[in-house]
């Protein structure tokens, strides 16, 4: 099958370069800074009597492609505001292609002078797959991170634990501008400054050309484009003021962060450096209740304590992007970063064990549990992209990357006695590093076909994960550490994956779409201790189609399929257990199948006056769902264990209104309603499960400008009541509040922010996590940091430039 694709492909880039009709294409430069142009239009007129024959508007590369001529003598000419228009008179043959080449726009300084721009840039726009949303919209998240801005958008939610979801579903791919960045989207997110991006992307029937991994779609973010020529740079700085309330915790959070982008400008090359700093700390707390039955004897340990977070990230990156002329592009990445993170959860809990069939009480002890995770991260990528693009617009694009990181960390539980904490009854000590190298390798072409474009493509990825874990355990005061084999060894996972696909698109005024098919050959071996090797090799197909249809009168219908795939990561495959806490001994399964979703949709969108009103109904069914469930490991501990347990669906409605009340209040606001069915069964059908419940979101940004200057935001995210395999997770809340000010012509901005508002009595970010079992019941309350203040402060003293393309890192920050 590779091989008979490499053949078409080879030919079709062939045929890109040979294929001729009668035809005229060309470039838009700017004059001054040698840049393309897009949105020019280039209209072809008759001579003698100067009738309109043809036109078309140049791309993001300046080109245009002017198609089905008849002979004789034309002029073609050039219209866009603030610059000279350009005359070029020829001549047309039949079957015969022309380049007019460069035309290159002078601007007028007269027409620039005098222009004036009024009325509202759209917040939201449709496509066929995907909805595009203008950051500036949301000003609460001035100042923060892309987690911030992603969170208002509808169907997106945000839980206790920062991880984000759409319709429901929790797998992504990220895209930053552009590329594919298959990283943990928190993580990712929480390293982007929200002001330093454009838009935001939700892509939720992608087609063939992007990877099918992320089973609830794509997050695309778009970065701000920045001056024509020149320098720029942008600095940031976020100090949180003082808590009001860190719970009695031991040690105080700390929030701060700095970040600087450099961007340099030319005629042919832009250099852009950044350079970002996070300290994020939270406090919070947890209580918890846990009950266990072993034949006759229930045990239950209720718990209180501290479970906070203490988060530094520093990151580095360099892009440089080379354009020698319109046909040619280069664009270098390198990436740096190193994360650390440390989850403190000091717990105080009281055992007690009955007998159930006397009902007298047979044990009790009350224990203190000092439990420290850390988490550490060194991460480098490096990639190359090249692309060409023919006279007839076809393209050529190739893109090589490779990645090395390494983890590392430990897990350190201790259990003392609550009347003499020098006294250790249990300590339970996990190490682990891991070196994980990936490399990636694409080819794609395009070539305009009819009245659109075909594309093809083939790609490569390789993933090499070797982890070195270690148990180690001490039971009393003063003995020594020893080694625990079964809890102890070395895991290689390699992940190979070949892939190629095709599609067609089409684009117009009043009907856009595509319909492609993606076709993958994936191989996963896992090497654990034993001898033991598990081996999984799948093909797959992923169609996909889009279609938007505007019959006029600010109404577009839109209708798209794509089906997905959510590949199991690391640490749900592997077999080796690990002491999480003193209640928690969590373990993957090497034997997990990936999920497989299949997205539908159907929707409306509807402009009135300067308001923008969408309606989507969806289907996901997602086959071999992976749930993280629960059992028994002893009368203390339970196993936390990650299993395929079935099938899910969603059918849902997702509505967002985007209303302008006034000249100045703006209103946004995002809802989603969806009927969650979850069928399957456990440990090999000891539990089988039949479940399903409504579950609503709701995602609400007002702003007012209260002076030309000054302006004020509210905002409020509420999840509803979700059930799981065994049990259920609650409702969660998020308010904020904000103040900007705009300084010094609007270069710099002064920020007051007031998250997660609790007001001493709003059940604000905080939820409980149940799960029940034949013999076993556990309930958890996560209670984060309310009314936080920050202190926000950007200058910029030009804005940074789109076109140099940030990488990012591919698997590291996934597994971390």
């Amino acid at each position: 099958m590779i091989k008979r694709f490499t053949a078409l492909l080879t030919g079709l880039l062939a045929f890109c370069q040979t294929y001729a009709q009668a035809q005229i294409t060309g470039r838009v430069f700017d004059q001054q800074t040698r840049q393309p142009i897009p949105f020019v239009s280039v209209a072809l007129y008759r001579l003698p009597d100067s009738a309109a024959v043809a036109g078309a508007v140049t791309d993001s590369t300046g080109g245009f492609l002017i198609s089905n001529l008849k002979n004789g003598r034309h002029v073609l000419k050039t219209f866009f505001v603030g610059f000279k228009p350009v005359a070029v008179p020829l001549s047309v043959s039949a079957g015969k292609a022309q380049d007019v080449g460069t035309l290159l726009l002078e601007a007028d300084t007269r027409l620039l002078n005098e222009v004036r721009v009024s009325g509202q840039r759209s917040d939201i726009q449709v496509k066929a797959d995907r909805q595009t949303y203008r950051a500036g919209q949301f000003g609460s998240a001035a100042g923060g991170t892309a987690t911030d801005l992603v969170r208002n958008l509808p169907g997106i939610t945000l839980n206790a634990e920062g991880e984000l979801s759409l319709r429901g579903a929790n797998g992504f791919l990220v895209l930053l501008n552009g590329k594919p960045v298959q990283a943990n989207l928190t993580m990712l997110l929480n390293q982007l400054p929200a002001n330093s991006i454009e838009s935001v992307e939700v892509i939720t029937t992608p087609n063939a050309r992007f990877d099918p991994d992320g089973k609830a779609g794509i997050i695309s973010i778009i970065t701000k484009k920045g001056a024509e020529s020149g320098w720029s740079a942008t600095v940031n700085g976020l100090l949180g003021l003082p808590s009001v309330n860190s719970f009695g915790n031991d040690k105080a959070p700390s929030r701060y962060s700095g970040d600087l982008t450099l961007n340099y400008r030319a005629a042919r090359w832009d250099v852009l450096l950044s350079s970002a700093y996070l300290r994020n700390d939270i406090a919070g707390r947890r209580i918890g209740d846990v009950s266990t039955t072993i034949g006759n004897r229930y045990t239950r340990f209720p718990s209180a304590g501290e479970r906070s977070f203490d988060r530094f990230t520093l990151t580095n990156r360099l892009a440089v992007a080379y354009v020698p002329s319109a046909r040619h592009s280069w664009n270098l990445g390198l990436f740096h970063s190193q994360r650390t993170e440390d989850r403190i959860a000091d717990i105080f809990y009281q055992n007690t064990k009955t007998d159930l069939t006397t009902g007298r009480v047979i044990g009790q002890i009350n224990y203190f549990n000092a439990n420290l995770v850390r988490k550490r991260g060194q991460f480098f990528t490096g990639n190359l992209d090249y692309t060409h693009t023919f006279r007839n617009k076809a393209t050529l694009s190739a893109g090589a990357l490779y990645e090395y990181d390494f983890l590392d960390g430990f897990t350190r539980n201790l259990n003392l006695t609550r009347r003499d904490s020098r006294d250790t009854l249990q300590y339970t000590l996990s190490t682990t590093d891991r070196p994980i190298q990936n490399y990636r390798f694409n080819l794609d072409g395009s070539r305009p076909l009819g009245r659109g474009k075909l594309e093809a493509g083939y790609q490569y990825r390789n993933q090499e994960d070797l982890g070195n874990y270690r148990y180690r355990e001490q039971d009393g005061r003063g003995q020594p550490l020893r080694l625990i084999p079964a809890f102890t060894g070395r895991i290689t996972l390699t992940n190979r994956i070949h892939s190629v696909y095709s599609q067609y698109s089409v684009g117009g005024k009043k009907l856009e779409g595509s319909v492609g098919l993606r076709y993958e050959t994936a191989e996963r071996v896992l090497e654990a201790p034993g001898n033991q090797t598990y081996v999984l090799r799948l093909n797959n197909l992923f169609p996909s189609f889009n279609m938007l249809y505007k019959p006029g009168k600010g109404l577009a219908l839109k209708a798209g399929f794509s089906r997905r795939v959510q590949r199991s990561s690391n640490f749900a495959l592997n077999p080796l257990p690990e002491r999480e806490h003193s209640e928690t001994l969590e373990q993957g399964d090497p034997n997990l199948l990936p999920e497989f979703v299949n997205l539908a949709e159907v929707g409306m969108t509807k402009e009135v006056g300067r308001s923008t009103l969408i309606a989507t109904v969806y289907y996901q069914g997602v086959e071999n769902i992976i749930n993280r469930v629960n059992r028994v490991y002893s009368d203390t501990i339970v196993s936390r264990i990650f299993t395929n347990a079935g099938l899910a669906q969603r059918v849902g409605l997702e509505m967002a209104g985007d209303l302008k009340l006034s000249s100045r209040w703006k209103l946004y606001v995002g809802g989603n309603l969806y009927r969650y069915t979850l069928t399957g069964d456990l440990f090999n059908n000891q539990v089988t499960f039949n479940r399903a419940a409504w579950v609503y979101s709701v995602n609400a940004n007002t702003s007012v400008q209260l002076a030309p200057k000054l302006q004020f935001q509210a905002n409020v995210n509420y999840l509803s009541r979700r059930i799981t395999a065994q049990g259920e997770d609650s409702r969660f809340l998020i308010p904020n509040l904000l103040v900007k000010q705009s300084l010094m012509a609007d270069r710099m901005t002064v920020a007051l922010q007031w998250q997660n508002i609790g007001l001493g009595f709003l059940p604000t970010n905080e939820q409980r996590i149940t799960t029940r079992g034949r013999n076993f019941f556990t309930t958890t309350n996560y209670i984060q940091e309310k009314d936080i203040l920050l202190l926000n402060v950007s200058y910029s003293l030009r804005q940074v430039s789109k076109r140099a393309k940030l990488p990012g890192n591919e698997f590291g920050e996934k597994e971390f």
